[in-house]
């Protein structure tokens, strides 16, 4: 009878074992859909942070533009040279640009 103990024991637990296995697997299968969606969730906020970094760098520029345009003195050689402008008794000379170079504005 002895022996007829031990193997009920050892298919008890295998079976337990077996049980806690699965259970460990069910827990994995359901949260496994929870996971992915934390990930996707912390890819996007990482493209999301590349997104406003480079808006700030931006929006630091532009404040640096306003901040030149409150100069009159650059808002003066700013119409000079793009718009061509003059103050009365002087002449604007355009030069052509040597061939192959682009012009920049």
């Amino acid at each position: 009878m002895n022996a007829g103990q031990s193997i009920w024991d050892k298919l008890f637990r295998l079976v337990l074992a077996l049980l806690v296995c699965a259970g460990l697997l069910g827990v994995f299968f359901w949260y496994k859909p929870v996971i992915e969606e934390n990930q996707h969730y912390r890819r996007d906020k990482l493209e999301l942070e590349k997104k406003i970094a480079k808006e700030q760098e931006i929006a630091h520029k532009l404040e640096a533009d306003l901040r030149a345009f409150q100069n009159p003195t650059t808002v003066e050689r700013l119409a000079r040279e793009r718009l061509s402008y003059a103050k009365p008794g002087e002449s604007v000379i355009h030069f052509d640009p040597p061939p192959g170079a682009s012009q920049t504005q």
